[in-house]
């Protein structure tokens, strides 16, 4: 009645290889959701879509950031989150010192920059440069402002 059958060792081995890897992938697995896009787009699509300068700024619960001119993507441990920008184009600030920093950050761009021409064409520059747009590494708030000069309307975003 009690007797152990000769296959018994066969199913205790099969079981613990089983266990071993049910406990192997569920390690591999994220403790955490992915950074939500959504959110930062829709900071992003609100000051785009205000009728005067405007600014707004998001923390980014992300490691890295991948900043287009009508997307976005943000990247951690937990994983990678993609989002459409609603509003249209938006101009990523340049990595390194660019003028258009100063602007994002509060200087009117009449005192960066000597005519509206040359503030059009460093944001035509900044967007041509956003189409191979690299990750970013991450370690403040994402900034967003929308500015207007003498006909160059312009929201530019940086992280």
């Amino acid at each position: 009645m009690f007797d152990v059958t000769l296959d018994a060792w066969y199913a205790w081995i099969g079981l613990s290889l089983a266990g071993v890897t049910l406990v192997g992938a569920a390690a591999g697995l994220p403790t955490a959701a992915p950074p939500d896009a959504g959110a930062i787009a829709a900071t992003i699509d609100r000051v785009a879509a205000a009728e005067y300068a405007a600014t707004g700024e998001h923390p980014l619960g992300a490691d890295e950031i991948r900043l287009g001119t009508r997307r976005i993507g943000v990247r951690s441990d937990s994983g990678t989150a993609h989002a459409t920008l609603a509003f249209g184009v938006v101009t990523p600030v340049p990595v390194g010192d660019s003028p258009l920093r100063s602007v994002l950050h509060g200087t009117p761009p009449e005192q960066v920059f000597g005519s509206p021409e040359a503030f059009r064409q460093a944001v035509v520059d900044a967007r041509a440069d956003a189409q191979e747009a690299p990750w970013r590494v991450v370690d403040r708030t994402l900034i967003v402002r929308r500015t207007t000069w003498e006909g160059v309307d312009v929201v530019l975003v940086d992280a």
